[in-house]
Order: C-alpha cells, then sequence, then structure tokens
C-alpha cells in the first residue's frame, strides 16, 4: 500500500472517529475465521497478556533534589507495554528508563507514576486518565500514551479505538499536561504470528498507527512511531529485544524504544536544543499534511509527527521529525517517602 493510500485511510479512519462514524475493518470478512484461528494459536504460545509488570513508580534523578523547583511528573498511561510486562526490574521498564533519561536531560528529579495496566485496550484510557488526574494539584507534566496493540489483536474497530485516544488527550492537554503517544507497534513480527495474519497484522497496525497520530496531532499532542518495538530491529535481532515469552519487548528492547521516545518528551517540554526542532532536509524532515505525515510515520519507525500550522490547502499540516536517539540510563528509583504521622 502507497503512502498515500495509507493516508486516505488512516484519514477515514479518523475522521469516522471524530465524527461517530461507523467503524472501518481492518480485516477482511473472508478471512475471519482463519485469522481468529490464527490469533488462538498464537495466544497459546504467548499467554493472555495479563501478567504482572515490575512496579516502578518513585523518583528518578534524586541527586538534583538539590536544585531549586519541584521534580518534574511524568505519568504513563497504555498497555503491557507502557507498563513493562517482560521485564524483572523496575529500572528495566520504559517508564523508569525515560525517568531517568528526562532527569538527566532537564537536571531536575522525576517523579514517575504508572497506571498503565497489561491487557488494556483503548476504551481502558477513560478509566487511567482518571487516575492521572485525580489530584488536581499535582496534574502531570507530561504523559506517555503506548497502546494499541490489544486493539487490533481483540479487532477493536479503528474509529473506536482512535476516538478513546483522542478523548484521552484532549483530557490530559486540558488539564495542561503535555502528551507524547506512541503508536501501535507493528505486530507482524512476532514469531508466533503465522501468515496470513502476519501479513494482515501488520496491515492493521500501521493503519491504526496511522489514525493515532491524526486524533492526537489534532488535539496538539506528539506522536512517535513504535514500529520498531516490535519492528525490523526486533525481527532481525529477535533473541535480543524481545522477552522469555517471545511477545513482550525484553530490557533491550524496552531500551530501544525508550531511546526512540525520549527526545520527543524532552522536547515536548522544551528541553531539547533548540537547532534540533528545525526540520533536517537532509533527514528528510519537514512539514506535511497530517495524513500524510501520519502514513509515512507508520511505516518508519521512530518518526515523530507533531502540529505544526493549523490549516492548509489540503488541511491540517503537521512536522515530521526524525530525531537522533539517545541512551537513557537505568536506574533505581528512589524509595517512597514515609508518611508523616
Amino acid at each position: 500500500m502507497s503512502s498515500l493510500s495509507r493516508a486516505r485511510v488512516a484519514r477515514r479512519i479518523a475522521a469516522g472517529a471524530a465524527y461517530g462514524g461507523g467503524g472501518i475493518g481492518l480485516v477482511g470478512a473472508a478471512a475471519v475465521g482463519l485469522v481468529l484461528a490464527e490469533v488462538q494459536l498464537a495466544k497459546r504460545h504467548v499467554g493472555n497478556g495479563h501478567a504482572h509488570a515490575p512496579r516502578a513508580d518513585g523518583l528518578y534523578g534524586y541527586a538534583y533534589a538539590v536544585q531549586d523547583g519541584p521534580p518534574l511528573r511524568l505519568t504513563m498511561l497504555g498497555d503491557s507495554t507502557a507498563a513493562g510486562q517482560g521485564v524483572h526490574r523496575a529500572r528495566q521498564t520504559p517508564g523508569a528508563l525515560l525517568a531517568s533519561g528526562l532527569a538527566a536531560v532537564a537536571e531536575r528529579p522525576v517523579e514517575m507514576c504508572n497506571v498503565a495496566l497489561p491487557g488494556a485496550q483503548s476504551d481502558d484510557l477513560d478509566r487511567q486518565v482518571a487516575i492521572a488526574l485525580a489530584d488536581t494539584s499535582r496534574v502531570p507534566d507530561v504523559c506517555v500514551i503506548m497502546i494499541g496493540a490489544n486493539d487490533v489483536t481483540h479487532r477493536m474497530p479503528p474509529t473506536r479505538s482512535v476516538r478513546h485516544l483522542s478523548a484521552a488527550v484532549r483530557r490530559l492537554r486540558t488539564a495542561g499536561a503535555e502528551v507524547v503517544v506512541g503508536t501501535c507497534p507493528d505486530l507482524g513480527t512476532v514469531e508466533q504470528v503465522q501468515q496470513p495474519l502476519r501479513w494482515l497484522a501488520r496491515r492493521a497496525s500501521r493503519q491504526l498507527a496511522a489514525a493515532q497520530t491524526i486524533g492526537t496531532v489534532e488535539q496538539g499532542a506528539r506522536t512517535v512511531s513504535l514500529g520498531d518495538l516490535l519492528g525490523p530491529e526486533f525481527e532481525a535481532n529477535p533473541r535480543e529485544l524481545f522477552g522469555p515469552d517471545n511477545y513482550h519487548p525484553s530490557a533491550e528492547g524496552y531500551a530501544t524504544a525508550a531511546m526512540a521516545v525520549l527526545p520527543t518528551v524532552c522536547a515536548a517540554l522544551g528541553l531539547w536544543p533548540a537547532d534540533e526542532e528545525r526540520p533536517d532536509v537532509s533527514r528528510r524532515e519537514g512539514f506535511l499534511p497530517v495524513a500524510r505525515a501520519a502514513a509515512e510515520a507508520a511505516s518508519e519507525p521512530g518518526t515523530e509527527v507533531t502540529a505544526a500550522m493549523p490549516t492548509g490547502p489540503r488541511g491540517p499540516w503537521a512536522l515530521l521529525k526524525r530525531r537522533r536517539r539517545r541512551r537513557v540510563p537505568a536506574t533505581d528509583p528512589a524509595p517512597a517517602p514515609t508518611p508523616s504521622a
């Protein structure tokens, strides 16, 4: 499928989400029986995705606590990928890695809270956002959402999926938080998934990722394509980048994802070098209609899309960037403070 075709599909899905249209199927009806059989076979190999993830909430970069000002607040929302399922140490989870990296860049401590739920679909984001915003005096400075894989495997209509994500982003932005969405990963690289489900899963993943990007950017937030979370690097190095269940990322896999997301998180908070905010033509960065930018990002992992000009000849425009990745340190959180009597 060409990038223009992907852009048209993504725009149709996003429009359906925005205006309450019916579901646009990602899988043809003739293939449903075979797909369901393949899904059940894959599930027997990888499990049902509802296992626990290490608890990584806490204060990171506490060596910077002597600096003036309160800690930055980072909240993780989403599914098992955001929760960090597949690793055994808190410091190996994406939330811990992002908090450590953000603290190093900002030279400020970062308080990280993770409300993500393994097995969650996009319709759980309403509950998670309510938790994240429960204390109005402690609104997160930045929220990272990783969601979409379970929407594909459970065949949630993509218009419904994007509608829930857009609503969550809108609530967080209205509350004052910056938002970065890691879009649906490429499920076509999971080893246990066989053809034709592998091709269908890849196509569905990319269509949803592009539509998620449109819905997110239109709410004033940013996206990072997480195709590399289960994409080319994982396909080439499955023993290194997949965890023991061959489905969720390993510690190295989460580090790869965190390196892709961290620059965008820092940029959202105004912490990235100003000269890197300008589009670099040599890296094929630039301004595009949002649907076109979303389609290109979905097919190229690690690509950032953010809102640019509100209107243009072909509707809203966005800035597509391919940021340089930055290795993030892995540190354990500081012990939680003991409540006073």
